[in-house]
């Protein structure tokens, strides 16, 4: 029988059924120990025909309370800006590479803190996300920060040296397109220094950052055509 110290969620992902039945499944998922401290899985959300997904990094602690992906600023953010780049938000499949909050905290009894993923937390979670690809099977990927980049392309991958461009790359055994772009944090205030770009809410220049954003997905809604 699987164990978390396997650190794979293959097992518990089911073979046959559409999102609801990942979904459900992934409720129950000890594939890795971050499910100990989580309040929930936070699956992804979506149409299992939208025609593009968006996959970011980890749910946060507002994601975590509430079991929905992209809630909060970070959510209204992104809603905001695939609008003003001509992508239908209704249309849009998110989720997150890892699909337990990893977080820490400064002292007992005070706030979460968002804590990065390990690249071994990351591909365990891995089956999920290759789940959802199956069901979903978006025209294009939207690949937000540097976590989801490597867990989709591997850890070579630098959200700086491609953001912005479309690539072609077999994901999974299928052949994808993709778009990466920044990484938006779950909720403010998670941010740190030395991390992947991610500071469209955190940004000296909030407005420059945020139309970087837009230009990015620009180049998203002109690849769906």
């Amino acid at each position: 029988m699987a164990t978390e110290d396997d650190y794979t969620a293959q097992p518990f992902v089911p073979k046959r059924g559409g999102l609801p039945a990942l979904r459900e499944a992934a409720a129950e998922c000890r594939g890795c120990p971050l499910h100990r401290a989580a309040t929930q899985t936070v699956f992804g959300a979506g149409k299992a025909s939208a025609r593009v997904m968006l996959v970011g990094e980890q749910p946060g602690d507002q994601e975590d309370r509430r079991g929905k992906p992209f809630v909060g600023p970070a959510g209204k953010l992104l809603d905001r800006a695939l609008t003003d780049a001509g992508i239908d938000p209704a249309d849009a499949y998110v989720t997150n590479a890892v699909k337990h909050f990893k977080f820490t905290r400064a002292e007992p009894g005070k706030r979460r803190i968002h804590k990065a993923p390990t690249l071994r937390e990351t591909t365990a979670c891995g089956p999920w996300l290759a789940a959802e690809l199956d069901r979903v099977a978006p025209e294009l990927i939207v690949v937000l920060g540097a976590t989801a980049g490597k867990a989709l392309l591997g850890s070579s991958f630098r959200v700086t040296q491609v953001r912005g461009t479309v690539l072609e790359e077999e994901i999974h055994g299928r052949p994808e397109r993709l778009v990466p772009t920044v990484h938006l944090p779950p909720a403010l205030g998670f941010a740190r220094a030395g991390r992947c770009p991610q500071a469209v809410l955190r940004a000296d220049d909030r407005e420059g950052a945020y139309r970087g954003l837009v230009s990015d997905l620009e180049i998203a809604a002109r690849a769906l055509g």
